[in-house]
């Protein structure tokens, strides 16, 4: 053994509210003094109550000689369960004080002992269930949840969009699968959940709400079999062990729940679109003045959408190119945005851009009207606060049509394939003018006498999924696993 696995914490994962319960129960058991057991193993009564209590997790040496002076074994001490019903009790209502809800609160923690009664402690828990439910209820309105990305976005606008960890844990797993270049292959991806200690499984009876489930009692990774036809196979595993890889628990924000899907879709990107051979790629084709998105996405057979995506991450970082990207609905909604290169999206009065509307001459809008769908679209906007280029292309998803757009100001154009082209509008928004406002002439002899029933979107009036992961059926998902590991 290892001088690090030596001095390591017990585990990373164990419960240390559990275990101290556990050496607290078998002290008492065999009737000794929380004194007698600090001298047992070599510790100030202080040090042991710490554990005994939860806020103090044992090195592996000391958590062998608190099983030797209690005559048990290490395993016994690491048991999930608690000792007995009422230290169950007593670790639900600590778990509880310690959240970040019940903090919020400004309360203070009540302290538990042998006085307290199980009526008392029920009624606390009931409490902080209730607290919880509203806590999330109200997180979980679109307006927080818009804030949330707002926030978020400007945290990855000061990144440029580059997470240096995540780039460093990619590069890490393909060199422990032997990966040496070009595209990623299937196997190479599971070979990857294997190296962490995943099998994969494709069933057909995916709980309608996810994209796949991760059994982390048995170590498997449920994908539906719909996985295996159109679209890349790859990226919904990825996806999947980025949540692992990255370490993540159950979101207890809307914040951190976009964080995490931030992250788990970047983390895949960077798996798919390795750094180091993305880089080459790229300064290659700066060097010759022909970057392309289309040459990005061939070259490591990833979908337009996830190369574009590689490209904001990459550019900044290691090219000196600020850029903006756009993902846009053919309704003209602004799906997703980024920009670290001043170009002014449209925005609502929280400032978030998602859901607004993009202005009719923008290159993700005029994209759309483009004859040829199998080229790339070129295009110059001139807009209040500059011009810019921008390349497109049209996708198709269930939802309908939508454009993925990069664009850069004007003056780097000079680095891209496509900067030749004779396609250029100018933009006015936000001023009405430009294209929010009917012309006059059109307006005076059709106003009041038009009458459009609105197609409303189903989600317009539906609150914002909640739950620990939004929009997620946990019942479903829960009844799912049982069925799934009474098979195995």
């Amino acid at each position: 053994m290892s001088i690090s696995e030596v001095n390591a914490p017990f585990s990373a994962e164990a419960d240390a509210l559990t275990l101290g319960r556990r050496i607290r129960d078998r002290r008492v058991e065999l009737g000794l003094t929380l004194e007698q057991l600090a001298s047992a193993v070599d510790r100030a009564a202080s040090q042991v109550s710490a554990i005994e209590n939860g806020k103090r997790e044992p090195r592996l040496p000391l958590l062998r000689a608190f099983a030797h002076a209690l005559g048990v074994t290490v395993d016994d001490l690491l048991r999930d369960e608690a000792p007995t019903e009422r230290a169950a009790l007593e670790i639900a209502v600590e778990r509880a004080q310690r959240s970040s809800v019940f903090t919020s609160l400004g309360i203070q923690p009540i302290r538990v002992s042998k006085t307290t009664s199980d009526e008392t402690l029920k009624a606390i828990l009931a409490l902080h269930s209730e607290v919880d439910r509203l806590n999330r209820e109200r997180a979980a309105t679109p307006e927080e949840a818009r804030r949330a990305n707002t926030v978020l976005r400007k945290e990855m606008r000061a990144k440029n969009n580059y997470f240096r960890e995540l780039e460093l844990e990619a590069k890490k797993l393909l060199d422990s699968v032997g990966y040496s270049g070009g595209p990623i292959l299937q196997q190479t991806i599971s070979d990857m959940a294997a190296r962490l200690g995943f099998s994969l499984h494709y069933v057909h009876d995916l709980p309608h709400s996810t994209r796949s489930v991760i059994d982390k009692r048995n170590n498997r990774l449920y994908l539906g079999t719909h996985a295996t036809g159109a679209g890349d196979a790859r990226k919904p595993i990825l996806q999947s062990l980025a949540s692992i890889i990255c370490g993540h628990t159950e979101p207890n924000s809307y914040s951190q729940f976009l964080l995490q899907r931030v992250e788990a879709n970047y983390l895949a990107g960077a798996i798919l679109l390795p750094e180091e051979g993305g880089v080459r790629v790229l300064s290659e084709a700066k060097a010759s003045r022909q970057i392309s998105m289309e040459d990005l996405r061939d070259a490591f057979g990833v979908s337009y959408e996830m190369a574009c995506h590689r490209f904001t991450n990459l550019a900044t970082e290691h090219l000196d190119l600020p850029v903006h990207f756009m993902k846009v609905h053919d309704s003209g909604t602004l799906i997703k945005a980024y920009e670290n290169d001043n170009v002014v999206f449209p925005s609502d009065a929280l400032g978030a851009y998602e859901g607004t509307t993009v202005c009719r001459q923008w290159t993700a809008r005029t994209v759309f009207s483009a004859t040829d769908r199998f080229s790339p679209w070129y295009q110059y906007t001139d807009t209040p606060g500059g011009s810019y280029w921008c390349t497109s292309r049209v996708e198709k998803a269930k939802e309908g049509e939508y454009s993925v757009s990069v664009g850069v100001p004007f003056s780097l154009v000079k680095w891209f394939r496509g900067r030749d082209t004779s396609h250029r509008t100018v933009s006015k928004c936000p001023d009405e003018s430009c294209c929010r406002k009917a012309p006059n002439a059109m307006a005076q002899k059709w106003e009041g006498s038009a009458w459009p029933e609105a197609r409303t979107p189903t989600s317009l009036l539906a609150a914002l999924p909640t739950g620990t992961f939004p929009g997620v059926d946990s019942t479903e998902v829960y009844e799912f696993l049982e069925a799934h590991e009474a098979e195995h």
